[in-house]
């Protein structure tokens, strides 16, 4: 196979940082590496999770037979697929959507309630050309125009973060109304998703409830973080939104605390630990909610200021973390003002201590 020039039905959000036009140049060489964007076909139909989403955050169908340019990306999802980026690929390969921002990869595990992932035949490597008029381009990657991460972090404004011990545990409920109830009480909210897998809803969703800025580690050139790259893509998230005028930085960390996303190296890390201002942690259930207690105590020596998520759904939930943690408790739908009163003392405490 030669170069071909290709129109696409389909560009998932996770492309985002090529820019890519609705008619690229295909090439055959591909290189088998997270980043790399693909032009591959749909090879089945599905009833469930049956989307994608576009550049511009908008989920889209896909049906059988769409050209859809996706990004090569893992995934380690509790709750959804599973799948890595195979060693070698090749025009033809079959390989598996693996999430709705587009990632492909070989998938090696899924859920039921799902069903088995969309199959995709991989035409090419989405090509991309420097210069005008040039005719021969390289493989395209979304490191193109990234934000850089950083090995150190510069002055920052005061960090929310919000974590959760699993998927859907409640996590961007919580960060958007922290986000959208700072931004009522007149503060300059900035808003960043520091770990997980590539999909922009979450940030377009901080937006949305007042945030003026909003970044995800795709926009740092990564599909999916892990443990070699959160720490350093956080840190350069954050020297990305800290001269941007913010008086808070609200920060989602996407999938669990013990998960494959890189969680715990950022709560590890000295650096972005010390930057929290306020640490707000959902859970599901009691067990869930002593375990990120004892996490946060004994692994990472850090406290919770305030649990949330569905955990807080009854009075059960609450009693059982005020008495038996000693941590204030307040839910994200039903008491969000509880919630980010206890958020918003914690800023401005660190900003009279400034």
């Amino acid at each position: 196979m030669t170069i071909i020039r290709l129109k696409l039905d389909r560009i998932a959000s996770s492309t985002r940082n090529a820019k890519l036009a609705r008619e690229v140049l295909v090439g055959p060489r591909i290189v088998a590496e997270e980043g790399y964007v693909l032009a591959v076909r749909v090879l089945t139909d599905k009833v469930t999770y049956n989307q994608i989403e576009d550049v511009s955050g908008r989920l889209i169908d896909v049906r059988l037979g769409d050209v859809v340019a996706g990004v090569l990306g893992r995934r380690r999802a509790l709750k959804g697929y599973a799948g890595d980026v195979p060693p070698e690929i090749r025009a033809g390969d079959t390989l598996q959507l693996l999430n709705m921002g587009g990632i492909i990869g070989r998938c090696t595990a899924s859920v039921p309630e799902l069903g088995p992932p969309f199959d995709v035949e991989v035409i090419g490597a989405v090509q991309s050309i420097p210069h005008a008029g040039d005719r021969v381009g390289e493989p395209a990657h979304i490191r193109s125009g990234a934000i850089p991460g950083a090995s150190r972090l510069g002055p920052i404004p005061p960090v929310v973060y919000v974590a959760g011990t699993s998927m859907n545990a409640g996590k961007t409920v919580a960060a958007i109304e922290i986000v959208r109830r700072l931004a009522r009480r007149g503060l300059r909210v900035a808003a960043t998703k520091l770990t997980g897998v590539s999909l922009r809803r979450d940030t377009l969703g901080m937006i949305d409830a007042g945030a003026f800025i909003a970044v995800t580690f795709n926009d740092a050139g990564v599909a999916t973080t892990h443990d070699a790259v959160a720490t350093e893509v956080a840190k350069g998230l954050f020297n990305h939104l800290a001269p941007q005028g913010a008086d808070v930085i609200v920060a989602e960390l996407g999938d669990g605390i013990l998960g494959e996303y890189g969680v715990a190296d950022i709560l590890g890390d000295a650096e972005l630990a010390a930057a929290g201002t306020a640490f707000v942690v959902c859970a599901p259930d009691q067990v869930a909610a002593w375990g990120a207690w004892q996490l946060f105590k004994e692994r990472f020596h850090l406290p919770i200021t305030v649990m949330a998520g569905p955990v807080t759904d009854s009075g059960v939930g609450r009693d059982f973390i005020a008495t038996h943690l000693g941590i204030p408790a307040h839910n994200a739908r039903h008491d969000a003002e509880g919630l980010v009163e206890v958020v918003h003392r914690c800023i401005v405490e660190k900003r009279g201590a400034a």
